[in-house]
């Protein structure tokens, strides 16, 4: 199957990502995980150095990076991850059962 670029540019859901590069999914694994399989995506291929690769090539490190990406959250959570600014800043006005010392 022949891919381009400018289909990829042309993809909006994780499902289309996966489908787009013939990776196998579990449905239900993608919506729970989502926005965070795409995140992580998104941070892998801002660091592939497009510059001297052809489009297939980039394209090949595009799948990598996908792949990459939904496994990350077979072994990992989202919590662990700290991809989004809610998961990074410390809650105020909470005190965690940790920090609760035993009397």
């Amino acid at each position: 199957m022949s891919r381009t670029l400018a289909e990829f540019e042309r993809l909006v859901d994780a499902e289309e990502y996966l489908q787009f590069f013939g990776l196998p999914y579990d449905p239900q694994f993608v919506n729970v995980n989502r926005l965070h399989i795409l995140k992580k995506f998104s941070n892998f291929i801002k660091g592939i150095d497009t510059s001297a690769l052809s489009e297939a090539e980039v394209l090949d490190r595009y799948e990598v990076a996908l792949q990459q990406a939904y496994n990350t959250f077979n072994d990992s959570t989202p919590l662990d991850e700290k991809l989004f600014k809610v998961f990074k800043d410390k809650a105020q006005n909470v005190v965690l059962l940790s920090e609760i010392g035993a009397e």
